[in-house]
């Protein structure tokens, strides 16, 4: 019974700087992975933003076409968005350009929207298109037989 306490010597001295070895290993690793996640972080805010201002654009030049009191000119226009919604930039603002063509559909009464977003590290951004046709449900705003062209 002496003989198995006396074999019992509990950790060695080799045992816990193998293990903290490890541990520094894996904490390193943990931290090596760091700046990978805050750039992947970035790059979602960027386009989580970017595509709230696209749809927010597409859904507002829906709107107007929709409407057949509402004169549509079939142009290319570029804005400047600004994530604080100022007009002047502020410290960490963020902008966009939005660049916004309207032309014409397959019949004088539809058009195509197509949105494009950038930003300062994307060039390419984000776009979307979509097909609008003017309907009677939605006039507003002017006497029934007037239809506002679109030119």
């Amino acid at each position: 019974m002496l003989h198995l306490l006396r074999n019992k010597k509990g950790v060695g001295l080799l045992e816990v700087v193998i293990a903290m070895f490890l541990t520094m290993v894996g904490v390193m690793a943990l931290i090596s992975l760091q700046p990978t996640g805050w750039k992947t972080m970035a790059k979602a805010d960027y386009l989580g933003r970017a595509s709230g201002i696209l749809y927010k654009t597409l859904e507002e030049q829906e709107t107007l076409i929709l409407n057949p009191c509402n004169t549509v000119a079939l142009v290319t226009t570029t804005d400047s968005v600004k994530v604080s919604g100022q007009n002047d930039a502020i410290s960490g603002d963020m902008i966009f350009t939005v660049n916004t063509a309207i032309a014409a559909g397959a019949d004088t009464k539809s058009c195509v929207v197509t949105v494009t977003v950038t930003w300062p590290t994307n060039a390419n951004g984000i776009s979307e298109s979509l097909a609008v046709t003017r309907q009677e449900l939605n006039r507003f705003g002017c006497a029934a037989p007037y239809v506002a062209p679109i030119e």
